[in-house]
């Protein structure tokens, strides 16, 4: 299915770039979006001018974004959806703001894409949706209506996910905790090994938030958006992800004072790290169980985490 037509709403966050240009790799046309609430211009600095690559500064709350792109466009296709207020604190302070984008807007892109005869929507799900669930690992199934999601980011992902799953039409991919090239350390909901890589490199040591005995399912961009490009049916390697909601992690719990420690060692750091206040909220321990993808597409992550941080951490050691 090389060649297809598709929109990318986020196209200029983390893992939206990166999936971006896998897309315009596989000789894709590209349709990027993003109002750059949490995206940066810098991110797409690889792929703005590419021939297959056409970018519009719009937000997907408009009603008649999807039936406006179409009609200009119409092989169109496929729908990657992951344009989102991303940040928990952000959705806890404006809690209908988050509702408007990653609820409304998303159930409404969904049902234009479905209506308009597109061949595949795929949702950015999120690990939020399943709140502070302790049975581990964690299956699509534990989320359901008496699930209590912490913030109206969780509850919002959980409702699209749910309403995709009830129709019928359409992949959610829950992420577990994201990392790689391009997460900013400076944003307030970057994740921790942004944080701990930009002051490793730095010289100075990580801080942990609490004791470090929590853990957490840490998945590489580039297995990120291989899960993806298998949902919409683009990976070469893997079956396409029939409809419905799947978990996208690596099925391993890391250690977050562990992973410090590791960060360290490969920046050739010998800090040991610091120690602050829990985070309010703060989940102890998330993985995700994978089985559920891996057994209907063959989909599993190929990079390990000691290669996925070196890779990291060469990104950031370039940029100071």
């Amino acid at each position: 299915m090389t060649g297809m037509t598709c929109l990318v709403t986020g196209c200029a966050g983390f893992v939206g770039s990166h999936l971006t240009e896998a897309l315009l790799a596989a000789d894709c046309r590209v349709l990027g979006v993003d109002n750059f609430f949490s995206g940066h211009e810098r991110n797409m600095v690889a792929f703005r001018h590419a021939p297959a690559f056409s970018f519009s500064r719009r937000s997907v709350e408009e009603p008649d974004l999807l039936p406006e792109l179409k009609d200009r466009h119409p092989d169109l296709a496929c729908v990657f959806h992951l344009a989102a207020v991303v940040s928990v604190p952000y959705s806890l302070k404006y809690p209908e703001e988050t509702t408007a984008v990653n609820h409304a807007a998303s159930l409404r892109l969904h049902a234009q894409s479905r209506d308009l005869g597109l061949a595949a929507f795929v949702f950015a799900g999120s690990a939020a949706e399943y709140g502070d669930d302790p049975r581990l690992p964690l299956r699509e199934e534990y989320a359901g209506p008496a699930t209590r999601q912490l913030s109206p980011y969780g509850q919002a992902k959980y409702l699209v996910s749910a309403g995709l799953e009830e129709s019928g039409f359409g992949v959610s991919l829950r992420c577990f905790n994201v990392y790689g090239p391009r997460q900013d350390p400076q944003s307030p909901y970057s994740g921790v090994i942004s944080q701990f890589m930009s002051r490793a490199v730095a010289g100075l040591p990580p801080v942990v938030q609490g004791d470090g005995g929590q853990t957490r399912d840490f998945i590489h961009v580039d297995d990120v958006v291989a899960a993806y490009l298998t949902a919409a049916g683009l990976h070469p390697q893997f079956r396409p992800a029939p409809p419905g909601i799947y978990n996208c992690g690596t099925g391993r719990a890391t250690n977050i004072l562990d992973l410090a420690r590791l960060i360290l060692e490969l920046a050739g750091n010998r800090a040991e790290p610091a120690f602050g206040p829990n985070r309010p909220g703060d989940i102890r321990h998330s993985m995700a169980d994978t089985s559920r993808l891996a057994a209907a597409t063959g989909f599993v992550p190929g990079v390990g985490l000691r290669d996925g941080l070196a890779r990291t951490l060469a990104w950031f050691a370039a940029r100071v």
